[in-house]
């Protein structure tokens, strides 16, 4: 099943892509119905796999600690009315499922790695790859903790700093996270007050008073957009003394709490001429010997999972087109869909010739465009992987001679005539 996904699919053919070899293609859908109505094939069997890789692959990497990126995304079924267990998403119009994915990244590179935990959120209930599943009404940041804890437990050989983008910047998580002994990196919301140097300030005027006293520093060049950008770096030490918010029946309430001293790490993306192109403020509870520049660099490398989405939608398995009827079956096509997605990912990382041919073969099978400094990349590898299967499957009935001599026949003026 996974050879199965190894293609890259469209809106009109979502469907599984059946193996070459078989005589009988639709054998291929009846078998992965059976398989994912099956109750006895679980979403905690099936992330095995992909944890497995995680572990293997965390064991391999030079970094001495390992990110976990966390994010959600939607994924719109308005008008696959047979699935009867979706849900009403940002807008009354936007119907399907919410997927929530904590991926494993490599901290010494940026390389995806595996997904090691995906959480599918339906009309009636979670689908979850961590036993228990969440409520049905728990809310995004409170999923979190959970995952921190079951992480703890995946049996990964180094420290895990998790990354979450602005959405979890939360004085009242941040206080429970740093209680539990947890590392995190979250981008905070320009409108949050914190305690700096005795003062209470918003983080912009923080940032300017880091500009006027030139603190920002040439931190490293990088791709931005498929530009070139230099990144410059300032950090400060603040405080978040204010009491959390907390929704309940009856509205916001306070919750107060012992101040909590965070690292500020402010990182500016500038282009050739000074032109200010993207500023994130990151607050992190990494210890001070890692330093600014390097946890700028994991941040930027958060941008990892939203390629991982790509992959699993337009870019490569057609997600949102597939055809299974519930969200169940859908969570367990994701996970297999998903090792596909390893498949690339570990074909990408090594450095040896017999790796990079594979890679230019793929490529030249995908018959995609590449840029000149990018001589592959994870969709045409999919869309080659597929080429390669059928081609090698061909070579097991024909020799090469008779496949020419069929193409010559087929081109030439008496058969197109």
């Amino acid at each position: 099943m996974v050879k199965e996904h190894l293609h890259a699919a469209s809106h009109l053919a979502s469907g599984l892509s059946a193996l070459p070899g078989l005589k009988h293609p639709f054998a291929s859908t009846q078998a992965a119905w059976r398989f994912y109505a099956n109750p006895r094939v679980t979403l905690p069997e099936l992330i095995g796999p992909l944890q497995e890789e995680g572990r293997r692959a965390c064991a391999a990497s030079p970094a001495d600690f390992v990110l976990l990126v966390h994010d959600w995304s939607t994924l719109g079924f308005r008008a696959h009315t047979s699935k009867t267990d979706r849900v009403q998403l940002t807008h009354q119009y936007d119907i399907g499922y919410e997927l929530a994915t904590a991926l494993l990244v490599d901290a010494a590179n940026g390389d995806p790695l595996a997904p090691m935990e995906i959480r599918l959120r339906a009309a009636d209930r979670v689908h979850s790859t961590r036993a228990p599943a969440p409520s049905i009404s728990a809310k995004r940041l409170d999923q979190l903790l959970p995952t921190m804890r079951a992480a703890a437990n995946w049996g990964l050989d180094k420290p895990i700093v998790h990354i979450i983008d602005r959405e979890a910047d939360s004085v009242g998580h941040y206080r429970k996270w740093v209680a539990k002994g947890h590392w995190f990196l979250v981008r905070a919301d320009a409108v949050r007050s914190v305690r700096w140097q005795g003062r209470a300030l918003t983080l912009p005027k923080i940032v300017a008073a880091l500009t006027r006293k030139g603190q920002f520093r040439p931190a490293s060049e990088i791709d931005y957009k498929g530009k070139p950008a230099r990144q410059l770096i300032a950090e400060t030490s603040v405080v978040l003394h204010k009491a959390a918010r907390k929704r309940t029946a009856k509205g916001q309430v306070a919750v107060p709490g012992r101040p909590l001293e965070l690292r500020l790490v402010v990182t500016q993306v500038r282009d050739e001429d000074g032109t200010l192109l993207a500023q994130w403020l990151l607050l992190t509870n990494v210890p001070a010997a890692v330093m600014a520049e390097t946890i700028a660099l994991r941040y930027y490398w958060r941008w990892r999972i939203e390629s991982y989405y790509k992959l699993l939608k337009g870019a490569g398995q057609a997600l949102e087109d597939w055809q299974q009827e519930s969200g169940r079956a859908i969570a367990k096509r994701l996970l297999v869909a998903s090792m596909a997605c390893v498949v690339i990912w570990r074909l990408a990382r090594p450095t040896q010739p017999e790796a990079i041919a594979l890679r230019r073969l793929l490529v030249r099978l995908s018959g995609r465009q590449m840029k000149r400094n990018r001589p592959f990349t994870a969709p045409a590898m999919l869309a080659g992987f597929q080429v390669l299967l059928a081609m090698l499957d061909v070579l097991e009935d024909y020799d090469v001679q008779e496949l020419r001599h069929l193409v010559t026949c087929a081109l030439s003026s008496d058969h197109t005539s």
